[in-house]
């Protein structure tokens, strides 16, 4: 078993190294108190297209748009939220997806919908009947090549 250091140096670099798969689990944000009422779930990970209102920072109490989703450096850009560069072009600020909470998601994809349900804990009704019967048919199965 691998011990884990607290290391704050150890973490960081733990956190630098990781791999995309494992950075992605570092995107939930919060949502609203209303989709928290409308979809039964309290986080989510940011998508592109996403509403957030930004909760810390200098821009906090800012809403839009995610425009962009950064997974190598954890980092979402959002609509509205630029700074000036020295030759004078606006670029999007970076803000850690810890620090601002969904307003509205966008539930129309079919794979965050089974993310929503995952998480919520229930499985819909007509997926259940579906496992059931692949089960019973696999063990029937197992059950005429054992005889």
């Amino acid at each position: 078993m691998k011990r884990s250091s607290s290391q704050p140096r150890k973490q960081r670099l733990m956190l630098y190294r990781a791999t995309l798969h494992k950075k992605h689990t570092l995107f939930n944000a919060r949502l609203s108190e209303e989709l928290v009422g409308k979809l039964g779930i309290k986080r989510l990970p940011v998508r592109v297209g996403d509403v957030v209102k930004i909760m810390r920072g200098d821009w906090a109490g800012h809403e839009g748009k995610v425009v962009r989703v950064d997974y190598e450096k954890v980092r979402v850009f959002i609509e509205g939220v630029t700074i000036k560069k020295a030759d004078g072009t606006p670029v999007y600020y970076p803000i850690h997806p810890s620090k601002v909470m969904i307003i509205k998601a966008d539930v129309s994809d079919k794979v965050r919908k089974k993310i929503v349900e995952r998480r919520k804990g229930k499985v819909p009704v007509e997926e259940a009947e579906e496992v059931k019967k692949e089960e019973k048919e696999r063990r029937e199965q197992v059950g005429e090549e054992s005889g």
